[in-house]
């Protein structure tokens, strides 16, 4: 039933994400938008509850609720940034909005990499918490030892992100010679921000 739901929830944010930016951009209907974006923590919350209470029902933890942790995680930490990096495309391709820009060369790109890997340890950070939070629900009686192998996960997950953002800083691509002024400059306003 876990697994149902996770593919629920992920199907229900990508519907719920195709509705809100289709009330933006083709029924210009701005207000609406937000009101049906904002429904997404909704689809978290009911899966966070739905898991609790399977817990609670004595269900023996496994890598399903492992599973749930690990998504609400991403998806509080990354569903913001999801929902605005798919904006700015569908802004850009079927609204006349500017050209989505992420910088590719210098320490823009090194930047971009760290916000990024910040969110990602976000996500994993949560995803522990929650699991330790299982893992605590169920006590010392219940098996919780894929709740705990999600947890290494989860660190092997911010060791990953932090080393390809160290990568990004430690040797930093450099821009080809004929790259134009504009967009370095460009890069320049990505880092300040």
């Amino acid at each position: 039933m876990i697994v149902t739901l996770i593919i629920i929830c992920e199907v229900g944010f990508w519907v719920l994400l195709a509705a809100g930016l289709a009330l933006r951009y083709w029924a210009k209907m701005p207000r609406a938008s937000i009101a049906v974006l904002l429904c997404e923590p909704l689809l978290e919350v009911v899966l966070f509850v739905v898991t609790a209470i399977d817990l609670r029902n004595g269900a023996e933890p496994d890598w399903k609720h492992g599973l749930a942790a690990v998504y609400i995680g991403y998806s509080i930490a990354l569903g913001h940034y999801t929902i605005k990096w798919v904006d700015v495309r569908v802004a850009h391709r079927f609204a006349g909005g500017p050209a989505p820009v992420t910088p590719k060369y210098g320490m823009a790109r090194a930047v971009h990499e760290w916000k990024l890997a910040a969110r990602w340890v976000l996500a994993a950070a949560i995803a522990m918490a929650l699991l330790q939070g299982a893992i605590w629900y169920v006590g010392p009686d219940g098996e919780t030892s894929s709740l705990e192998q999600w947890q290494a996960k989860m660190v092997f997950v911010i060791g990953i992100n932090v080393v390809i953002a160290a990568a990004y800083t430690l040797f930093p691509k450099k821009a080809p010679a004929n790259a134009t002024a504009a967009a370095t400059d460009r890069e320049r306003e990505l880092t300040k921000q």
